[in-house]
């Protein structure tokens, strides 16, 4: 449909764009779990920030990364977070020898922006020096297509528990049928979005490894959303004809227990980035190169950060603001375009999703309150 069809539409109907987010709905949260006394979100750190930056971390002309740099941007973060001075020791404050680690990684930007395996196979030496055993180590991702397509094993120890939510899409059972989130956005028919079994069963501690992206929906997808829609069922039921309830939805679904309580740890993957069509990458234009990696325990905190980048890049190469609510912009599904036209919106986005979050309890999104770590290698 084109944006003047859509106009004419709405006008008809007498349905306005909407000006602001969506209304809250009625989320009805079913979990068994109850929080501990110092959840990992916001964790030990909260409204703080480290960024590690290396200029050669990452040979822009062939896109090859350099592990050795990565192993040193990643000891120098870890350490500066916690205060540390030995990387083990630093690693000690998070996790212990008889902990069963989930490791978020995100998939969906095949090839060039995932989770760097580079950056995973450190976390995963870190953890097994501390004395975890690869049988207590899992690499998990909603979808075993885009986990296939990345192909994380070759570059890491023989062992390690490589777990997709889903073997098809739509599979249902990997999922915990006892906590979920429930809430109809759209009047769609399946209003249950189910936390990943593995999750609610077998791990005791999550570190979550998101990237820098532009996204269509949320303004940016981080480590809240990275976290939230990396981990349940029937999340992309949130937007649709223009609008999204990503608002509200992503910092609700990374609240609910277990995983705001087992999440300790955030790495955010800044080696690459995409600053629009998000969180794709359908063209090469779009792919930039900030060469950072962010640590922190607060998601808030990190994705507040993460905005201005995106927001940053965006103005630099004279794109619309992630925070425009123009109609002029809007062009319903058409992905196409908007996968050629950096002003090109299909969905109004939703970057409040951040502040939202905090509202939750989840972090600091105040950039005032934010202590922000600049570290250049």
């Amino acid at each position: 449909m084109e944006r003047r069809t859509f106009l004419k539409l709405l006008a008809a109907s007498q349905l306005p764009l909407p000006a602001g987010p969506l209304a809250v709905p009625k989320y009805r949260i079913v979990s068994t779990h109850r929080p501990v006394r110092h959840p990992g979100m916001p964790g030990r750190h909260p409204g703080r920030v480290i960024s590690v930056g290396a200029p050669n971390c990452i040979d822009e002309a062939t896109d090859k990364v350099d592990a050795a740099v990565v192993r040193d941007m990643m000891a120098r973060g870890i350490c500066a977070l916690t205060g540390e001075s030995q990387p083990i020791r630093a690693w000690r404050r998070f996790i212990q020898p008889s902990d069963v680690v989930a490791i978020k990684v995100n998939c969906s930007g095949h090839p060039r922006i995932v989770s760097a395996p580079e950056i995973v196979a450190e976390i995963i030496a870190n953890l097994m020096a501390l004395g975890l055993g690869p049988g207590q180590i899992y690499l998990y991702e909603r979808f075993k297509d885009q986990l296939d397509d990345v192909n994380y094993a070759p570059h890491l120890p023989p062992g390690i528990q490589i777990l997709a939510a889903e073997e098809r899409r739509g599979g249902v059972k990997r999922y915990d049928p006892g906590t979920y989130v429930e809430v109809d956005f759209f009047g769609e028919e399946d209003t249950r979005s189910n936390l990943i079994r593995a999750l609610s069963e077998r791990t005791t501690k999550i570190i979550n490894v998101p990237n820098v992206k532009d996204h269509g929906a949320s303004g940016v997808t981080g480590c809240l959303k990275n976290i939230a829609y990396g981990s349940f069922s029937n999340v992309a039921r949130s937007h649709q004809g223009g609008s999204s309830f990503t608002y509200s939805f992503i910092g609700t679904l990374a609240a609910v227990e277990p995983i705001r309580s087992r999440t300790v740890l955030q790495i955010m993957d800044g080696l690459r980035g995409v600053w629009h069509g998000g969180p794709f990458l359908h063209n090469p234009r779009f792919l930039f190169y900030p060469k950072r990696i962010f640590f922190g325990t607060d998601p808030v905190a990190i994705d507040r950060v993460l905005l201005d980048l995106i927001e940053d890049k965006r103005k630099a190469e004279g794109a619309i603001s992630v925070w425009d609510r123009s109609p002029q912009y809007l062009q319903l599904d058409q992905l196409a375009a908007r996968d050629q036209d950096p002003n090109v919106n299909v969905f109004i986005r939703e970057p409040g999703h951040i502040e939202y979050a905090s509202r939750l309890g989840l972090g600091v999104a105040d950039l005032r309150k934010i202590r922000i770590t600049e570290i250049k290698l």
